[in-house]
């Protein structure tokens, strides 16, 4: 498309005229949309709060509408990762919604922890909606002696 020459005024101001304007707006519209239709769905992150006492550290987030065995918790010493899918029962048509706002679909939140933990003593309970899990800090200073036992 031939460009229009701009006026002496567009030039010194740095303005555009109202065309080239649209043109580029729409030029910009075409890559978000082409870029959106091309990606992948986007996972959900869940809230969480992190905190501790003196021998564990807990993390709470809310998993409502799934089903235990359908989270998919993996920790290892100085990290835990949460994931899970909630899936929307499909009995309503979207044009009769007059408000959506809830989350259905994949989602995962990784959690990188303060110090090491205890993995083979960590727990996870889900009740009403909360999962917790419950997560023994390792006592790096503890120390054991042990007795030599001979043959």
């Amino acid at each position: 498309m031939a460009k229009n020459k701009r006026s002496f005024f567009d030039r010194l101001t740095g303005s555009s005229s109202l065309s080239e304007d649209l043109e580029e707006n729409e030029s910009a519209v075409d890559v978000r949309e082409e870029n959106w239709i091309n990606s992948a769905p986007e996972e959900g992150e869940l809230n969480v709060d992190v905190y501790q006492n003196q021998n564990e550290i807990f993390i709470k987030t809310m998993v409502a509408g799934v089903k235990p065995e359908d989270l998919d918790v993996s920790i290892s010493r100085d990290m835990v990762t949460v994931k899970g899918k909630r899936a929307n029962e499909k009995t309503i048509a979207d044009d009769d919604y007059f408000h959506k706002e809830l989350y259905w679909g994949s989602f995962s939140r990784t959690v990188v922890l303060p110090q090491e933990i205890d993995v083979d003593a960590a727990e996870a309970v889900e009740k009403h909606g909360l999962l917790i899990i419950k997560l023994p800090k390792l006592d790096k200073n503890r120390s054991t002696r042990l007795k030599v036992r001979g043959n």
